[in-house]
């Protein structure tokens, strides 16, 4: 009896030792400009959600969530700087290399100038982190198939 409960024990430590150590990297503390800024963003009001998230990038540079929203708000604005978008999608998978979230939208960024490579790349990322799928890889397949159908119909 007592060798099955300290098996039990010691398989339940390992789990919980496993899943905190799949977490990644620490978290920023809650910052509700995030949340205000993802509620603009709901909104498509792309100048509130870029300078509340430039607000919270200032006090949380190392936010990983906080670059990705960024990149995410000067993407859809009009005429977006794309060389701004890739520096803070790039400083977010820096940070997280496995945020999905990041991987996911600058694939569809290298969709909109044209690098399919590179969002095929980020793809397969994805398909690493998300051992048994996700929300962020389908959507990026999805996104992948119509730039591929766009690009056979020229």
């Amino acid at each position: 009896m007592r060798t099955r409960v300290r098996t039990f024990l010691t398989l339940v430590l390992f789990a919980v030792a496993a899943s905190a150590a799949d977490d990644g990297p620490p978290r920023e503390p809650k910052d509700t400009r995030l949340d205000a800024a993802r509620a603009a963003i709901a909104q498509k009001d792309w100048a509130r959600a870029q300078a509340l998230l430039r607000e919270a990038l200032a006090a949380h540079a190392s936010n990983a969530d906080a670059h990705n929203l960024y990149a995410y708000a000067l993407r859809n604005a009009p005429q977006p700087d794309m060389d701004l978008v890739f520096r803070h999608y790039h400083e977010a998978l820096r940070l997280d290399p496995r945020h999905r979230g990041a991987h996911e939208y600058i694939g569809e960024a290298y969709l909109m100038v044209g690098n399919l490579a590179k969002a095929k790349e980020h793809l397969q990322a994805l398909d690493r982190i998300c051992r048994f799928g996700c929300k962020e890889y389908t959507d990026l397949r999805k996104a992948i198939e119509a730039y591929e159908k766009r690009q056979a119909a020229r």
